[in-house]
């Protein structure tokens, strides 16, 4: 994805989306609480964002709207504007309608350079427009039907806190307007997850409580000269997003490792995961039902992932460097002596601008049911803080105004955020025990909170709605200065702590001083043990001190 400007931030969404993203779908009955969540990991390179909040609005006939190429900052033309608009905040609105994304790109001939609406613009608008899923996926779809769809193809996660479907389309390239789509609706005690790759293959077209389409998703295909063989064999993911390696190793490893983590018998998935046999081997199922129900923390610590324990794990050869990064520098593929080679590709990236959850609860009133829980990093690297759907604007350190992708704030949480980060990659194993320390007990007391202060939100939207609106809006205001705060007392901390690459010491959370009140001299670990036979292995003798 190109970087999207500064200016489309504040006329879209607020987030910034792109081509290698990662989502999460989890069913009410495969939640430990009953919500329906889906999640979002916004990945790309040098990525700046804002979370924006948009008030609801009443606009007057035929007014027109602009919509501009979320991106290329490109005029695209205007729409009619729909007669009222629902609030949004960053990815759901007021009535815990959520929608997130992860580009597939699919067949290049079917990109429509005659359409007007891009999937950047076409969330926002779902989202202003409609209250249930299944009411977005009807806006979106008509959406690019009348006006043509502009962008490659994409994956969408659509919920609301009774249901969560997957929506994938592509365009026709303009010789055809609009677009071919289908969207699969997720059982309730099942999840599914999409990370840049088609994912829905067959679907049963009968099944209308489950399954929607465009009329000429199969023929469409047949035309094309993409599928010529029975409709109930038809797979959407074959016909317009043909796989190939990269589309396996990077995209459907991250799917397969967040299955593996809750589905019980992912081994036999393996093979095509790794990307070598795709011919040869099944691909995963849409969806599965999980070996347990997931509590919200099982989720975002599922947004973590670095493949710990697999056979894709970042952490154990050379590349990890000094301190085991489960990170790599881009690009993903790299060359060396004619012959290519790549990175993995994990769930959890430094590229990522910001995460979030969206958590959406039909046994409470809207305002309160409908929780998105923000992070302006990575989410390894950050404490979700949660942000209520009915907030009548965003924290300031998540909107901070002076904040861009070349002007850094202490008071915007995605530099000082990605200060803290950029501290800890280099040594990660020596300094990140402090920022997952930081993370699980602010992110952790959030959790423990929840319940209380949506009773107290519950009370006073009983007795007075915009009371209890203002209260929900205080509160997650507070929520993120609280965690901007914390984070500029860890990055703080680092600094002092691990300076000139030593330890400080301490007992009890006292830096260990002499009688004359300075620091005692520092611990000096050096190289790792298995970093130093790494060394040897490659050095010889070269630094080897000779006996006396």
């Amino acid at each position: 994805m190109k970087r999207i400007s500064f200016l489309v931030l504040s006329l879209f969404l607020g987030v910034i989306t792109s081509e290698a993203c990662t989502s999460f779908l989890i069913g009410k009955k495969a939640s430990k609480d009953g919500s329906v969540m889906i999640t979002y990991s916004m990945d790309s390179f040098g990525m700046f964002t804002h979370l924006n909040h948009f008030p609801a609005a009443d606009h007057p006939a035929g007014t027109m709207r602009r919509i501009v190429d979320g991106d290329t900052n490109h005029y695209m033309g205007e729409i009619l504007e729909a007669p009222h608009t629902y609030a949004v905040m960053g990815n759901i609105n007021e009535h815990q309608l959520a929608i997130m994304e992860t580009t597939f790109g699919g067949r290049e001939e079917l990109v429509d350079t005659t359409g007007i609406i891009d999937y950047v613009s076409l969330m926002t608008l779902g989202l202003q427009r409609a209250k249930t899923a299944r009411e977005a996926i009807q806006v979106m779809t008509q959406l690019v039907e009348q006006y043509g769809y502009a962008s490659s193809g994409e994956s969408f996660s659509i919920a609301d806190p009774n249901e969560a479907w997957i929506l994938e389309m592509i365009g026709k390239g303009g010789k055809e307007k609009g677009a071919v789509w289908v969207a699969v609706r997720i059982p309730d005690d099942a999840i599914a997850c999409h990370a840049n790759q088609s994912r829905i293959h067959q679907f049963d077209l009968n099944d209308k409580e489950n399954v929607i389409a465009s009329k000429d998703v199969i023929s469409f295909a047949r035309k094309m000269g993409f599928f010529n063989g029975k409709d109930k064999d038809f797979s959407f993911a074959n016909a317009y997003a043909p796989a190939d390696f990269s589309a396996i190793r990077f995209c459907e490893a991250r799917v397969w490792s967040f299955y593996n983590k809750w589905v019980e018998g992912m081994d036999k998935y393996l093979e095509y995961a790794k990307g070598y046999a795709i011919d040869k081997e099944a691909p995963m199922p849409l969806y599965f039902k999980p070996k347990q129900q997931l509590s919200l923390k099982d989720v975002m610590n599922s947004m973590r992932d670095h493949y710990e324990g697999t056979f894709f794990d970042t952490q154990n050869d050379l590349s990890a460097g000094t301190f085991d990064m489960p990170y790599r520098p881009s690009p993903l593929t790299w060359e060396y002596e004619g012959k290519k080679y790549f990175n993995e590709r994990p769930i959890s990236t430094q590229q990522a601008c910001a995460t979030m959850i969206a958590q959406l609860r039909a046994d409470m009133p809207n305002e309160v049911g409908g929780v998105l829980w923000w992070g302006n990093d990575e989410a390894n690297m950050i404490a979700y803080v949660p942000v209520y759907c009915c907030a009548t604007k965003a924290p300031t350190c998540f909107a901070d105004p002076q904040a861009s992708d070349v002007n850094f704030s202490w008071n915007s949480a995605f530099w000082v955020c990605n200060w803290v980060a950029n501290m800890t990659y280099p040594r990660y194993t020596q300094v990140f025990p402090a920022v997952e320390q930081k993370r699980e007990a602010l992110e952790n007391a959030f959790l423990e909170k929840q319940a209380s202060i949506e009773q107290i939100a519950i009370n006073e939207l009983q007795r007075d709605k915009q009371q209890g609106i203002a209260f929900l809006t205080t509160y997650s205001s507070v929520a993120g200065e609280t965690m901007l705060n914390e984070w500029k007392k860890l990055g703080e901390y680092i600094i002092v702590k691990y300076n000139d690459m030593v330890v400080k010491k301490e007992t009890n959370g006292k830096y260990d001083l002499t009688p004359d009140g300075i620091a005692v001299p520092p611990q000096r670990d050096g190289f790792p043990t298995k970093y130093r036979k790494e060394i040897i292995e490659k050095t010889g003798d070269k630094y080897l001190i000779p006996s006396k």
